[in-house]
């Protein structure tokens, strides 16, 4: 017997089915869709007897259309289940399709886009409902290895450098108190204006302290310090089986010693102690798996991830209307009425 439901974020239901899922990140919960934006949040479930199949989505007016779409939070969301694999068969999956179809067309949504979760094989499950397009890789090290067979794996520069920073007295320590963390927000917002970050990267002070006292997942902030000063910072964060690497940032005056190496594997260990199986790293600037980041990143490991994207047009006639006015027809950016 198959059944739908809608739940919104503020529901106590949404995490229930989160945390109920296989594997999950910190992305999907609730607590993460509420401080990303302040739009409307939905966790679109289907259920098929002791099964379940989940898909957060964050739902967003176009313009003053009266119309609307969906897309995800900012980083690795998309489809949830229970079960280790989507292997449903081809009813459930169309009873899910076709439940959303309807909801959608009921609520004037024209269109639905998410990035994929690059370590959750979830690609299948879109099989006949839109379509799922390949982006680029990411970085993650595989901390069900031996430790020492993790290690093998790093650059040999690498692990030159991290013993050299140990040598000079570089140590990583969690953040204390407050004023670790204000540090940490004023070095992260050096290192977005050193980058030529978009605003979007300037989040407000008051979302990294509430950001690392949330209550839906476990994050730490790692500080590298060298003579009691903070020289660089990242946070991490925890769920069941994936630990990620979220916001980081490194001083001007300390970036050509690099830190940020030492920090990275301190967190490896810190995963293998907290029974972590991945440590997720992400991929380069914008997306490229070509620029110096991921170049940084893929020297901590071999193990590399597919990040991909599902874009899916529910209402044809109204996105074709309003991709009218967009000038370069060609452009792959979806949906292309928010092209321009």
């Amino acid at each position: 017997m198959y059944r739908f439901e809608i739940i919104d974020r503020s529901q106590p239901e949404w995490n229930k089915i989160v945390k109920s899922s296989d594997v999950y990140d910190f992305h999907h919960t609730s607590y993460y869709h509420s401080i990303d934006n302040n739009y409307n949040n939905k966790l679109f479930v289907a259920y098929h007897n002791n099964d379940f199949i989940a898909l957060p989505l964050v739902i967003r007016p176009i313009g003053e259309t009266g119309l609307f779409d969906c897309t995800s939070v900012y980083g690795y969301a998309g489809p949830l289940t229970n079960r280790e694999r989507f292997d449903f068969d081809s009813g459930f999956k169309a009873f899910f399709k076709n439940s959303f179809d309807e909801y959608c067309m009921e609520n004037s949504i024209v269109a639905a886009f998410s990035r994929l979760h690059p370590l959750i094989e979830n690609e299948g499950f879109f099989d006949g409902f839109g379509k799922v397009m390949d982006i680029n890789k990411t970085v993650a090290i595989d901390l069900t290895l031996p430790i020492d067979q993790q290690r093998a794996q790093y650059r040999k520069s690498n692990k030159s450098e991290i013993n050299q920073l140990k040598r000079k007295g570089f140590i990583v320590t969690e953040a204390e108190n407050q004023k670790d963390i204000d540090d940490f927000v004023s070095i992260y917002y050096e290192t977005m204006e050193r980058v030529n970050a978009a605003s979007a990267y300037f989040f407000s002070k008051e979302y990294f302290n509430s950001f690392l006292n949330n209550n839906d997942f476990d994050s730490k902030l790692l500080l590298a310090k060298f003579d009691n000063k903070v020289t660089a910072g990242a946070i991490f964060t925890m769920t069941e089986k994936i630990m990620q690497y979220h916001l980081a940032g490194t001083t001007e005056e300390y970036i050509k010693e690099t830190p940020m190496k030492l920090i990275l594997d301190e967190a490896r260990l810190l995963g293998n102690n907290r029974q972590m199986e991945t440590l997720h790293l992400g991929g380069g600037v914008g997306g490229s798996d070509m620029d110096s980041l991921f170049r940084f990143k893929s020297g901590f490991s071999n193990k590399q991830c597919n990040f991909r994207v599902w874009q899916y047009i529910i209402d044809n006639l109204k996105y074709n209307e309003l991709s009218e006015k967009v000038k370069d027809k060609n452009s792959n950016f979806f949906p292309l009425y928010r092209s321009e």
